[in-house]
């Protein structure tokens, strides 16, 4: 959904746009990596500012930072549900979206085995439906090697900053990653697991979203493609000639998948948070049967589903970028500190201190940018 939204802003250079993405992503994917093997504890994110910065109130502050990006995401996700709903039937959107987060929020007290299960085989399905979409659009991609002069940007100011723009929200489609860390209680061998898994979804999803974005800009005109509210159907139907009701059904998977993880992620946050006692103990209360944090898990849906129905998808987005881009540069500052007084930590793999300094300048200076442009308007 989020490739039609980018292409608003970046027009054919929306490819450029996915991997400048990818590039911050991928640099604070290493410190993760890296933190997840050093401190393999649940609220992940507030143990590592804790550990780096030392600082209680700031290490508060992102827990529940990366709660807020978790809701905020999800509703993202679950406004972006409705716009492949219609294509099979129209209904009230306030209607699609309360019984959508209500079931996740069933899903997620249910167990984690259960949650984690049902991620697995849609994630496997929304990886399938994107390596489809990559397959039908082959013919457009053919057309690479005489179009590829199109995609290069000149040096235009007006055309980078729409670049840059694009790069902001395509970022959005790369939050995911450091969602890992936070079940690391709930994995075996956390230290060997949790790094292979956060880079190998980094990489995953910057080959995918690139080649998607590549075939959404060759098979569509810009302008056409930023008005779609289901960019995977269109580009199905335009390449096809058929009715988009497959891909349809696959991305409806792929967007109620993301928004389980974030339910998970977020209630586990607050489940660490608790038991690390900076908040209070009912959120770390664990049900009886199903073992999971069901009073957390609660208030995550709640929360969720008041910002599904109030907010529209790209403000969500944008809030969400600009949020998890404050906590990666936190992120890179505490791995900084860290291996200063620590650079080789028994039996945990570490990379070159200049991986966070890359980290920490670039999202940085992607934070100080959106605030200039915020301010400028």
């Amino acid at each position: 959904m989020l490739v039609a939204k980018v292409a608003g802003y970046a027009g054919l250079y929306a490819p450029l746009s996915f991997l400048l993405a990818a590039l911050l992503a991928t640099f604070t994917g290493f410190a993760y990596a890296e933190l997840s093997a050093r401190y393999p504890k649940s609220a992940g994110e507030a143990v590592y500012v804790q550990e780096g910065l030392r600082r209680r109130e700031l290490s508060l502050l992102v827990g529940f930072l990366i709660i807020v990006t978790g809701v905020v995401s999800a509703a993202t996700i679950v406004n972006g549900f409705v716009g492949y709903l219609h294509v099979f039937v129209m209904i009230p959107d306030a209607l699609a979206i309360t019984l959508v987060v209500l079931l996740l929020g069933a899903l997620a007290l249910w167990g984690i085995s259960e949650s984690v299960l049902a991620a697995t085989i849609i994630t496997l399905v929304e990886v399938g439906g994107l390596l489809f979409i990559v397959y039908v659009g082959g013919d457009s991609l053919a057309t690479l090697p005489a179009r590829w002069h199109e995609l290069l940007p000149p040096a235009d100011a007006a055309i980078w900053q729409g670049i840059l723009l694009g790069a902001f929200l395509a970022f959005y489609a790369f939050i995911g990653f450091e969602d890992i860390v936070n079940v690391a209680e709930e994995v075996r061998d956390p230290v060997r697991v949790l790094p292979r898994a956060i880079l190998l979804a980094l990489a995953a999803a910057s080959v995918l979203y690139i080649l998607v974005a590549l075939v959404a800009v060759l098979a569509l005109p810009p302008a056409e493609l930023a008005e779609t509210r289901a960019p995977l159907a269109l580009i199905y139907e335009r390449t096809t000639g058929s009715p988009p009701t497959v891909i349809s059904l696959i991305s409806l998977f792929a967007i109620i998948n993301g928004a389980l993880i974030q339910i998970v992620m977020g209630s586990r946050v607050l489940y660490g948070m608790s038991r690390e006692g900076w908040i209070p103990n009912w959120l770390g209360r664990v049900h009886a049967r199903t073992q999971t944090p069901h009073f957390a898990t609660v208030l995550m849906t709640g929360v969720i589903l008041v910002l599904a129905l109030w907010f529209p998808l790209v403000q969500l987005a944008k809030f969400t970028s600009f949020v998890i881009l404050v906590v990666f540069a936190l992120i890179n500052l505490s791995l900084l500190r860290i291996k200063r007084r620590d650079p080789n930590p028994a039996g945990v793999r570490t990379y070159p201190v200049w991986i966070p300094w890359a980290g920490f300048l670039s999202t940085s200076a992607f934070v100080l940018y959106q605030l200039v442009t915020i301010l400028a308007r």
